[in-house]
């Protein structure tokens, strides 16, 4: 499952090829907006996956050209001291979507099966709790109408060491470097086993792990939105007639002799 034996394509995905394949798909992205917002359908995508898997620009492709008052994306930041107190997937409840919305997280729950038990941030047994505990939580959340999709996002060590080498070079990416990712990189076998046994647990058939090879991003994301789309039993709307209305005659306005602070064109 994880070591596809499909043969992949030998370079990749042009921008041009790339830029053609997804404006039909973020036609269907806003057809199903409107579905959601007519329907109030509840949905809930779960993004998870290794360092660098691309999990941002998925994203990014899903939230271009529709409305952030729908697609709600959740990135909650690490606890505070109350929140970790707190029954551990309590923070992340309140996010869940309402009628009319489509919940989005980048990262989830699942930091506990992940990052939390690689790094030591919990303890196996804490881990483990939480393994045996999650399945019935999101059953719960199903059972009350929920649609959930989780996704899993791999990628090689190659294509993992060439993304950090390239945070560490671009002075645009360096924001997403951590001392965390850094820390990660080198227990990649502690991170396969993480999530070997994530699956193991949490791949249910109420709420399954749909996995994605990620190694060329374009493919990945026209992959993971074609599969969205085709697993939501959304029906586009009519599409409505509209017609622009004649604006209003100025009725004597002059624009005003101040003087405005004009950004000036390249």
């Amino acid at each position: 499952m994880l070591n596809p034996t499909a043969a992949q394509p030998s370079s990749p995905m042009k921008n041009k090829e790339y830029s053609k394949l997804l404006r039909p798909l973020h036609a269907e992205l806003v057809a199903l907006q409107e579905w959601v917002k007519s329907s109030g359908a509840r949905i809930c995508v779960v993004f998870e996956g290794r360092d660098t898997a691309g999990k941002g620009g998925v994203i990014k492709a899903i939230t271009a050209r529709v409305s952030p008052r729908v697609f709600r994306v959740v990135a909650l930041p690490a606890p505070s001291d109350r929140e970790k107190t707190q029954m551990y997937i309590q923070r992340y409840l309140p996010h869940l979507p309402a009628a009319g919305e489509i919940v989005i997280f980048d990262r989830s729950w699942y930091n506990r099966a992940g990052v939390e038990r690689v790094m030591g941030f919990c303890t196996d047994e804490e881990a483990r709790r939480f393994l045996e505990l999650i399945p019935s939580v999101e059953r719960a959340i199903v059972d009350s109408g929920v649609l959930m999709f989780k996704y899993w996002l791999e990628v090689s060590e190659e294509q993992q060491t060439l993304r950090l080498q390239s945070r560490i070079d671009d002075p645009r990416k360096y924001w997403k470097l951590s001392d965390l990712d850094l820390a990660s990189y080198s227990r990649w076998y502690d991170y396969a086993r993480a999530r070997d046994e994530m699956f193991h647990y949490t791949d249910t058939g109420w709420a399954p792990w749909f996995v994605v090879d990620n190694d060329d991003k374009k493919r990945g994301r026209l992959g993971i939105i074609s599969h969205l789309l085709d697993r939501i039993p959304y029906e586009p709307l009519p599409a409505r007639d509209i017609t622009l209305p004649e604006r209003q005659d100025p009725d004597g306005y002059r624009a005003p002799m101040q003087p405005l602070h004009w950004v000036p064109t390249p």
